[in-house]
């Protein structure tokens, strides 16, 4: 758990510490001279229990976060990318395709600049992480490192519909992070019809490859399923689902669609959600339903839109 408002001391007294960490000396100090800063906050919406923050980055570009309040802190869902190439049907984040890889300075001072206590960080926001493999361990590292920020491994949570090869070079990392699969269905054809760009991957490659992670690692991996009927919610495709989980280390977490500009999406009842759930529950599996949070403010799973970015899609 970290209190930003204590990082400037604190990374005062240790950056005479860290000759041998060449990529937390340059991090710490850009971060304390002003004029190598490369972004501000534009905007701030906020809910009752949810803020939205519009950072302004240093070429212009826009990029969301979101800090979700709990009774101790919060968390903070973090964006990897300004856009995104994957192209999920229920997903206003690629609407406009993508832009760039953020840096991994980028990524920190997301959470840096929001001054607030954080106890859980997501990589959930704009962009998928894997894509931007190579910033996003380093701006991991700078977290969890006593050098950093010091914060808990098992406070930080890679989202990812699942990049086959860099699943794999994850597995070899030696980080032990929480791992969340954006799965939304059960066969191929389902798969390619709700995340378009992933089809190259096939989804018992995903599988197989998020399992190994898990017994690597010894982690809990969670499965997001986010249930559109008609599509991924046939009785064969819980017995898919309990074939591939049942006696795994293994959560399905069924979502609830957030609206966004997509008319095509059919989004189901509350009934509806309840009964797939039990359906899973009673097929072995363990099952939770994923609350959502900010839906009034646009920052909800699937609505951090990109709208102040001025660019043409590729």
């Amino acid at each position: 758990m970290i209190h930003t408002d204590l990082l400037t001391k604190k990374c005062r007294k240790l950056l005479a510490r860290m000759k041998q960490k060449p990529y937390m000396k340059n991090y710490i100090s850009n971060y304390h001279a002003k004029k190598n800063l490369s972004m501000l906050v534009k905007n701030i919406c906020k809910s009752s229990d949810t803020e939205k923050y519009v950072y302004e980055l240093k070429d212009n570009k826009y990029i969301e976060t979101v800090f979700i309040k709990r009774r101790d802190g919060g968390t903070v869902c973090v964006s990897t990318q300004v856009g995104c190439p994957v192209g999920c049907i229920f997903c206003e984040s690629g609407r406009n395709g993508f832009v760039r890889n953020l840096t991994s300075s980028e990524i920190v001072q997301q959470i840096i600049l929001l001054r607030r206590k954080v106890n859980r960080i997501v990589f959930m926001g704009m962009g998928e992480p894997l894509f931007n493999y190579d910033n996003l361990i380093k701006a991991i590292h700078i977290l969890r490192d006593r050098y950093g920020l010091n914060f808990p491994t098992d406070g930080i949570t890679i989202s990812t519909v699942g990049p086959v090869d860099q699943l794999k070079k994850l597995r070899e990392e030696h980080l032990k992070i929480q791992l969340t699969i954006s799965l939304h269905a059960a066969t191929q054809s389902a798969r390619n019809r709700i995340i378009p760009h992933m089809r190259i991957y096939a989804i018992e490659d995903v599988v197989k490859q998020a399992l190994s992670y898990s017994e690597r690692h010894n982690r809990k991996i969670v499965f997001a399923y986010l249930l559109l009927p008609g599509i991924n919610d046939r009785p064969s495709d819980v017995r898919q689902l309990a074939k591939w989980f049942r006696g795994k280390k293994v959560m399905i977490n069924v979502l609830q669609y957030n609206p966004t500009s997509n008319s095509r999406i059919k989004a189901p009842q509350k009934r509806e959600i309840v009964a797939f759930k039990h359906q899973l529950e009673q097929a072995g599996l363990e099952v939770t339903m994923r609350v959502s949070h900010g839906r009034e403010i646009n920052a909800a799973c699937g609505q951090l839109a990109n709208t102040y970015n001025k660019f043409k899609k590729k």
